[in-house]
């Protein structure tokens, strides 16, 4: 009979102590399983959910020492996010590539503090209390918020973000083309060089069709009918411009004209004959009472018409 009390008793202490080590078990786990469940996992989906309200935002990557080092600080702070009246959230950047692009994140880990779209980068130390020393005072008014052009709802930052998903998905295709098709690296360079040169040329023929469309440009006939107007209009005016040339040359050339006649006439006028001349030469020397008022005259030649002019 004591045999089987002390048996029972060994039974009993033995499921007491498996009671024991669930209940502390379940104390262990459920401080980690609720600060889980406190922490929102911000993805590129709902991002915008942080354009509200306040919250506390972490970037990490899982490979990252110092972001393994902060994730007990991190979610004992997310346990009392309830308390401050905040919500805190984290960012896998490994997942998140564009998240990272639109926050500008360049070391890790990163944490920014959001109040109603605007943004602030924390600075300060990582611990629990420094964490809720910086909402419960106040502490992130000291700290000017990023710029309207560098906010992460920015339309620079969203073709930032844009950018870094479309290297990330270059990536996977060029390991896919290497790893899995057995391309070498070099084929798959000139694979990309191809494809940017044909979306390159696509693109351009898009934009000329668009400024075709929205300027377009005059039809030929309508291009030489203004040039054939315009070349009448031309020759006109140089018509009138030529008139009173033309009525003055005609002038200047009645002018030499009547001069070249007048010369001629007075040049037959003055002239002696060569008859005359001749009879006067051979006259006898002897005769002394012969007229000699008559003067022997140089017969002229006849002037050009040039000299008139």
């Amino acid at each position: 009979m004591a045999g089987y009390k002390c048996c029972w008793k060994l039974k009993y202490d033995r499921s007491r102590l498996w009671i024991y080590s669930l209940l502390l078990a379940l104390l262990i786990i459920s401080p980690i399983a609720s600060s889980d469940n406190i922490v929102l996992n911000v993805a590129d989906a709902n991002w915008t959910v942080i354009l509200e309200g306040e919250w506390m935002l972490k970037f990490y990557a899982p490979w990252c020492p110092a972001c393994q080092h902060l994730q007990n600080d991190w979610d004992g702070f997310a346990a009392l996010s309830e308390a401050l009246g905040i919500s805190v959230g984290k960012v896998d950047v490994t997942q998140q590539p564009g998240l990272s692009g639109r926050f500008l994140v360049t070391t890790l880990p990163t944490i920014f503090h959001a109040k109603d779209g605007n943004f602030r980068r924390y600075m300060s130390s990582r611990s629990i209390e420094d964490f809720q020393a910086y909402i419960s005072l106040q502490k992130w008014e000291l700290v000017e918020p990023l710029p309207g052009w560098k906010s992460p709802s920015s339309f620079l930052m969203s073709g930032m973000a844009a950018l870094f998903r479309l290297s990330v998905w270059i990536r996977q295709i060029h390991n896919y083309l290497t790893d899995i098709l057995g391309i070498p690296a070099w084929g798959s360079y000139i694979i990309f060089a191809l494809v940017t040169l044909f979306t390159g040329l696509l693109l351009g023929l898009m934009l000329v069709l668009i400024a075709d469309f929205f300027w377009p440009s005059r039809p030929k006939q309508n291009e030489l009918k203004a040039e054939t107007k315009a070349g009448l209009k031309d020759e006109g005016s140089e018509e009138e411009m030529e008139a009173p040339l033309m009525e003055g040359r005609r002038a200047w050339d009645a002018d030499n004209e009547s001069e070249r006649v007048s010369g001629e006439d007075s040049t037959e006028d003055d002239t002696t004959p060569v008859a005359e001349v001749a009879d006067i030469a051979t006259a006898p020397h002897g005769h002394s009472d012969a007229p000699t008022d008559l003067r022997k005259r140089r017969p002229q030649e006849p002037q050009d018409s040039s000299e008139g002019t």
